[in-house]
C-alpha cells in the first residue's frame, strides 16, 4: 500500500464514520465539550462585564485628570478635601 492509497483509505473511513454518526443522530460535540470546559456561566459573564465597565469609567476619569491643567486638578482636589471635611464635621 503506497502513501496515496493510505490517504484515500483514511478519507473513506472518515466519510463513512461521518455518515454513520449522522444516521444514528449523534450530534457533533462542540469544541468546548471536547476540551472538557465547564458550561458557560452567564452570571459570571455579567459580573465581569460590570467590572470592565467600572474600570473603563475609572480610566476615563484618570485620563481626564491627567490631561487637565494642573491648576484645575489642584482645584478639584481641594474641593474634594473640603467636601470630606464638611462631611466629617456633620458626623461629629
Amino acid at each position: 500500500m503506497n502513501v496515496f492509497e493510505f490517504v484515500l483509505a483514511v478519507l473513506l473511513m472518515v466519510f463513512v464514520f461521518t455518515i454513520v454518526r449522522h444516521k444514528l443522530g449523534i450530534p457533533a460535540r462542540s469544541m468546548r465539550e471536547m476540551r472538557g470546559d465547564p458550561p458557560v456561566n452567564d452570571a459570571e459573564n455579567e459580573r465581569l462585564r460590570g467590572q470592565v465597565q467600572q474600570l473603563q469609567e475609572r480610566i476615563r476619569v484618570l485620563e481626564r485628570i491627567v490631561t487637565d491643567r494642573g491648576v484645575e486638578t489642584a482645584a478639584q482636589i481641594e474641593a474634594l478635601r473640603d467636601r470630606d471635611r464638611i462631611a466629617e464635621e456633620d458626623q461629629a
